[in-house]
């Protein structure tokens, strides 16, 4: 059996978008995939993307808003960004890290009533879960993973 791969999701706060994108990967790859999430500005994690993931069925009130410094010397397979800022600005990471850049808008900025805002969380968390479905459906194909069935 081969080694876990290695997956640093990044977006400028690490408050929404990396930290849906971790619930999700976590949950979609199981035990194949360490998944860790990083900003270059880190605040905490938004109770709107809380919600969001809970309603998705997957928890991530555990999750913690890391600064990017942290995993510079940890060697990753993939470095995803899922935000313009954070693919412009995220530094180069050590080891065999391909770059993989997913625009996705900030939810955090959406305007309008609980009910608008937690809709563009939701926009944002199902668009990832789509991308994330196909990265990994490639992954799957070219690294021998245990099957589960």
């Amino acid at each position: 059996m081969s080694e876990k791969l290695k997956v640093l999701i990044l977006c400028t706060a690490n408050s929404a978008r990396s930290q849906m994108g971790e619930g999700l990967l976590r949950h979609l790859a199981g035990d194949t995939i360490e998944v860790y999430s990083a900003g270059a500005k880190p605040s905490s994690v938004n109770p709107f993307a809380i919600q969001a993931m809970s309603e998705r069925g997957i928890d991530i009130t555990s999750h913690s808003s890391d600064h990017l410094r942290q995993y510079l010397d940890t060697a990753f397979d993939f470095v995803m960004t899922v935000c313009d800022n954070a693919a412009e600005n995220c530094p180069v990471f050590p080891g065999p890290a391909q770059r993989i850049h997913w625009s996705f808008t900030d939810p955090a900025a959406a305007v309008g009533d609980d009910a608008a805002v937690l809709r563009s969380f939701i926009d944002v968390r199902n668009g990832l879960e789509v991308k994330l479905l196909d990265w990994l459906r490639t992954v799957i194909q070219s690294h021998c993973f245990p099957t589960t069935t």
